[in-house]
């Protein structure tokens, strides 16, 4: 499913190409794209006729906000969701058409073959600690369906002493941390397993075993893989992810450890292994990243 990188990408093509405009229209194509919804009045009353003033995420949470609406649109990609930003409209609408939104200038289609992700209006909330609530947004107000997740690495008032501390507090392995939204956002598994071969620290170590500068550079790292990832447009590995104008992105040209079981490591060319760390598959360099034990923690890349 896209993570951080991959909706970060497709929110900056929507800056680009969708902010400052106003919506005319909005169909529904699926209802299961709405399916939180009990009127689909209440999705139309919402957004037709306002002006898209902001195009915000936390973690893999996409919303806009339009004019000065008590309510944001929140667009989340599920597992293959994907938002298509056409300067005109197409002869045929792509297949999987979930929700289309026409602009006074262009139309952005909601696309999802899954069929887990959904827009759905929601209020919006103060934020805990009354600073603005993620990527591209002055707000100190998030959608009440971002609620529950932490800020994400890539957000600059991310508190890292304190999400270093609450992994101190954590028995869990530090790859089932990484993936928890609770303790920072965004991660999923493609970036926890990059961050973690950064890192040169084997997945399943108990969170609270490493010390605290090892688990600081954990949350360095993944801002530092996640940040690269973002300037190669995501990660795409077929055609269900791709960018707000239908381009895939280049970081899989970068991968070091996702997907690369039996591939020799970059570092020191022992072929990478795959393991099941919380009923997730889990990619690692046998030789690099061995320590399963605080004491046995060998640091970073130089």
């Amino acid at each position: 499913m896209p993570e951080l990188p991959e909706v970060e990408t497709i929110r900056l093509g929507l800056v680009e190409h969708v902010l400052g405009r106003t919506v005319e229209d909005v169909v529904v194509h699926s209802g299961r794209a709405v399916r939180k919804l009990a009127d689909i009045a209440t999705l139309v009353d919402l957004v037709a006729g306002g002006t898209v003033r902001e195009i915000a995420r936390r973690g893999k949470f996409l919303w806009l906000v339009l004019d000065d609406a008590p309510d944001a649109l929140v667009l989340h990609l599920g597992m293959s969701g994907q938002l298509l930003f056409h300067t005109s409209p197409p002869p045929e609408l792509p297949r999987h058409t979930a929700v289309s939104l026409r602009l006074d200038r262009g139309l952005l289609l909601f696309v999802d073959q899954r069929t887990f992700g959904y827009v759905h209006p929601s209020p919006l909330l103060p934020t805990d600690d009354g600073l603005p609530a993620g990527a591209g947004t002055s707000r100190p107000e998030l959608p009440a369906l971002a609620a529950h997740i932490a800020r994400d690495p890539l957000d600059p008032h991310l508190d890292v002493p304190a999400v270093v501390a609450r992994m101190g507090r954590t028995s869990s392995a530090v790859k089932r941390v990484l993936l928890d939204q609770r303790f920072v956002s965004g991660i999923g598994n493609i970036y926890a397993d990059e961050t973690l071969w950064h890192a040169r620290i084997h997945p399943a170590t108990p969170a609270n075993l490493l010390p605290p500068d090892a688990r600081e550079r954990i949350v360095r790292t993944a801002a530092e893989v996640m940040g690269a990832a973002v300037l190669a447009g995501g990660t795409s590995f077929d055609a269900l992810y791709v960018n707000a104008m239908g381009e895939s992105g280049y970081f899989a040209r970068e991968l070091r450890a996702y997907g690369r079981t039996g591939t020799p490591c970059a570092r020191c060319a022992t072929p990478l292994v795959r393991e099941v760390i919380g009923g997730r598959s889990t990619h690692r360099c046998p030789r690099c990243q061995i320590s399963a034990t605080g004491a046995q923690w060998i640091g970073s890349d130089p």
